[in-house]
């Protein structure tokens, strides 16, 4: 017989009962750990014996905060239901008018299942900036946020034409239609309608607050991070991602509020079973402390009354779905479908008029109090509370647990009657088809209530704040080493980014607030260095003698460690930048974190918290190490990237660099501190980085304007026949092309380093519309077009990249034939030699494709590029790079 089945199976009641009893006795007389004591002891006994048993990871399914154990509600519950219906109802009217008015709808739904857990936090939980506090951190799930309009509305931080302009942005004065701080800047904290991101966002925040308290960047405040979030969101890989983090860092200081409304947004979250335990069990697991909130307190002398546990069977028999339907149906049929089973349990309800007043935990306020109080209290583990409630409760029949609410943006004139009666407001029925905006009266009890819990607990909430004072940052001579020739010593750009990195932390403003962060690759990227120099950040320091703890970069540990070394996950590595970056707004400290990675890794797998980055507004360094599709010897497919420019150029915010030179690093670093921690552009840079060595000349004089917007010549000639271009690896490659060109073909070029053809591309896309626009206007040229002006031949641009990111320039080379060269198709493993040769932007490709060009235009006879053919050994019957 399994063990685990036998727990089940109860042969022997009065044995059963005897063991319980002893428990009891010691209960009562010495109390409940010396009772969990012996409990350990008997399981560890048996474990000792047989090692196959395994303890419950779930408890029963009813509230975790019994009875007895409830602290009184501290406010005015009556006061509060009031001021809180006016919220409800300016959370529907908002959808309803937008509807009614632009058709644009919205989501009542989710608010509807969500508002006492809201109401109860705003009221009573949710401490805002102070001067003295820098308060508590809220992320709101992105649906709920017509409740969050709302109350800001009651507030006075919203007017009535700002609600009717709800979800109608384009003319500057509308609302957002979720969390957008780039669309709000002073009302939204945290971007979170991209489901999943606002869990692993809001736990690595809470990391980052412990990560600057544990270095003495700021203060210990008692601060909370709180995260409301959806049943259905949790399917999200990224929901469960970062648990075990807190869990293993026992970061008390952050608080889940996961809503069960048991509802997807086309239906059940678990039809079939029970989300709640799921989720018990994985947090539990993880290291959390589980509050459930279940049942609202209708149901608690129910609970009294069943000596026998058979409403509690009851309640476990039920899956999700169940209790779904429950909701969409009346009194009667759950009186007759749940109760009904069992005759004891109708017996319960006899004298129950009526069922609905058995609500569900997450719509009991004091249920939710107790919930978060506790949460609040507890020490050592973060807290998640699994609070039941009942997706677009309040809508009744035209939505009230059913599949379709979350697409509901209209309800009939029934239903919003049937809404303002069920919430008790004061609407007028020849009013309900305005539907107007509701607040209490200036004067009111309900006013000075609302307005004294806000005060009471500091400023409002959310509310963004970016009153930090600017940076001082060094001139670009302190980088004078990546500025001067380094003649035969071979370098990578990536060593050159590791020793400007050095140079910042010892820079006497700057060096305590660099953020360096890696996910696992220190070593690769040559940064071991900095392991002893400034420490690997730990929450418990190092408890174990490291093994290299002899050598000279041994891998140091400490709760001071500057590095954030998050292991082999790009999420969460990014997810740290994500809090390091907008720390000037969330803890009024501006941090510069540098997150270096596999550029293959960046962009491709983590492409949606990069854009939530720029929706946050966030400010650092985002360094894609070993790009380009053929820099990385002998790694193959999986690891060779071709396009994380591409996926980076879509990302409005993002300022994208690919260097050749450490000069150029240097110059693009030191502009990057200025626009962001001086002049602080909400703006982040992403800058490539290669693992090739190879010698770097000293920075020609004049440059550095021309490195910044995109592109500067390397070398020039009168006689110049075509215009060279190269990024990053591959400029080594056009340079060596002009000199074939010159030394085979007697044809001359201009070399142009392009260091952001993603840059040129903006500036064109400008000027092409400043044009457009100023028609009696003398035309503006773009960038590229100054640079030729003046150039003879056509332009050959080479790039490690697909050829689309060359391509980008092409619109604003007027007048002369564009040849783009690039790596498209899968990546592969052998040589750097012989990868550009198979992806065809080695030196002898970038010299056929000038000769055909050339032809083209007539300049030359095609002779020469068969001539060319057969000088370099060109193998024409070679497969197509982008066909294997």
């Amino acid at each position: 017989m399994n063990p685990n089945n036998a727990a089940s199976l109860d042969n022997d009641p009065q044995e059963t009962r005897e063991w319980l009893d002893s428990i009891e006795s010691v209960l009562s007389a010495e109390g409940r750990p010396r009772a969990h004591y012996l409990i350990d002891q008997l399981l560890d006994f048996d474990v000792a014996r047989h090692g196959d048993f395994y303890g419950r990871v779930t408890t029963p399914y009813v509230n975790t905060i019994a009875v007895e154990r409830q602290l009184p509600y501290p406010g005015d519950l009556d006061i509060e239901r009031r001021t809180n219906a006016f919220i409800r109802w300016n959370a529907m009217a908002m959808v309803l008018r937008a509807g009614k008015h632009s058709g644009v709808g919205g989501h009542i739904a989710t608010y509807a299942s969500a508002a006492v857990l809201y109401d109860v936090g705003f009221d009573h939980f949710f401490r805002g900036r102070t001067d003295t506090f820098d308060g508590d951190l809220v992320y709101i799930q992105g649906h709920s946020s017509p409740g969050i309009y709302g109350r800001a509305y009651l507030e006075g931080r919203l007017n009535e034409a700002q609600l009717d302009n709800f979800r109608r942005e384009a003319g500057g004065e509308g609302l957002s239609s979720y969390p957008h701080p780039r669309l709000m800047p002073d009302f939204w904290q945290f971007p979170t309608v991209s489901m999943g991101l606002g869990p692993i966002t809001a736990a690595y925040q809470a990391r980052f607050m412990r990560y600057l308290e544990f270095r003495d960047l700021k203060q210990h405040q008692g601060r909370k991070v709180w995260a409301f979030l959806g049943d259905g969101e949790m399917d999200q890989p990224e929901s469960l991602a970062a648990i075990s983090l807190a869990g293993r860092e026992k970061l008390d200081n952050l608080i889940f509020v996961v809503n069960c409304n048991l509802q997807r947004l086309d239906g059940p979250v678990r039809g079939n079973a029970k989300v709640i335990q799921e989720f018990e069990s994985v947090y539990r697991a993880a290291g959390w402390n589980v509050i459930k909130v279940i049942w609202g307190g209708g149901w608690d002398a129910l609970l009294e009354k069943d000596r026998s546990g058979l409403l509690r069977q009851r309640m476990m028999e039920c899956v999700d779905g169940d209790y779904q339907n429950y909701k969409s149906q009346n009194g009667a049929y759950v009186r007759e479908h749940f109760f009904g089973k069992y005759p004891e349990l109708l017996a319960l309800v006899a004298d129950m008029s009526d069922i609905w007043k058995l609500s569900r935990g997450g719509h009991d306020p004091l249920k939710v109090y107790n919930a978060y109080a506790a949460a609040v209290r507890h020490k050592g583990q973060p807290t998640v509370i699994l609070a039941k409630t009942v997706k677009g409760f309040g809508m009744g029949e035209a939505g009230e647990g059913q599949n379709i609410n979350h697409q509901l943006k209209k309800m009939g004139a029934d239903a919003v009657k049937a809404f303002r009666d069920r919430f008790g407001l004061d609407v007028a029925d020849d009013q309900l088809d305005e539907i107007p905006y509701l607040k209490p009266a200036a004067d009111s009890a309900e006013a000075r209530y609302f307005n004294a819990r806000r005060q009471a607990l500091g400023g409002y909430v959310p509310a963004r704040h970016t009153d930090v004072a600017p940076l001082t940052i060094p001139p670009l001579s302190v980088f004078a080493t990546q500025l001067k020739d380094t003649g035969e010593r071979a370098i990578s750009t990536t060593m050159a980014f590791v020793r400007i990195l050095g140079t910042l932390l010892k820079d006497p403003h700057l060096g305590k607030l660099i953020v360096p962060i890696v996910p696992d690759e220190s070593r690769t990227f040559g940064m071991e260095s900095l392991f002893r120099q400034i420490g690997i950040h730990s929450a418990v320091g190092q408890l174990y003698t490291p093994q290299d703890a002899g050598q000279l970069s041994y891998y140091k540990e400490s709760k001071d460690g500057q590095i954030m070394q998050e292991g082999l996950n790009e999420s969460g590595a990014i997810s740290s930048w994500i809090a390091a970056s907008t720390s000037y707004s969330n803890h009024g400290l501006m941090t510069l974190p540098f997150y270096i990675f596999y550029s293959m890794f960046g962009f491709q797998r983590v492409g949606d918290l990069a854009w939530a980055a720029g929706d946050a507004r966030a400010r650092g360094f985002l360094l894609g190490a070993t790009a380009g599709r053929t820099t990385l010897m002998g790694e193959g497919l999986q690891h060779d990237d071709g396009h994380s420019h591409i996926l980076a150029s879509v990302v409005p915010c993002c300022v994208a660099y690919d260097p050749t030179f450490a000069y150029e690093l240097a110059v693009i670093i030191r502009e990057g501190m200025r626009r962001m921690y001086v002049e602080q552009e909400d703006i982040y840079y992403y800058i490539t980085l290669l693992n090739e060595n190879y010698p770097h000349p000293a920075m020609p004089e004049g440059v550095e304007d021309g490195i910044l917007k995109g592109m500067y010549p390397l070398s020039t000639h009168p006689d110049a026949r075509v215009q060279l271009m190269g990024s990053g690896s591959i400029l080594r490659e056009v340079i060596a092309a002009a000199a074939l060109l010159e030394e085979d073909f007697g044809l001359y070029s201009d070399v142009w380093s392009v260091t952001s053809l993603t840059e040129l591309r903006r500036n064109g896309h400008s000027v092409e519309r400043w044009n457009l626009l100023h028609p009696e206007s003398e035309p503006r040229l773009s960038y590229v077009e100054q640079c030729l002006v003046g150039k003879a031949g056509p332009v050959v641009a080479a790039t490690d990249y697909m050829k689309l990111f060359a391509d980008q320039i092409r619109p604003f080379v007027h007048g002369r034939r564009f040849v783009a060269l690039g790596t498209d198709g899968f990546g592969q493993s052998d040589t750097r030699e012989a990868l550009r040769e198979f992806f065809e932007v080695d030196r002898h490709f970038i010299v056929l494709a000038t000769l055909k060009a050339l032809a083209d235009d007539g300049v030359i006879g095609r002779d020469k590029i068969a001539e060319a053919i057969n000088r370099y050994g060109i193998n024409v019957d070679k497969t197509d790079p982008v066909t294997v």
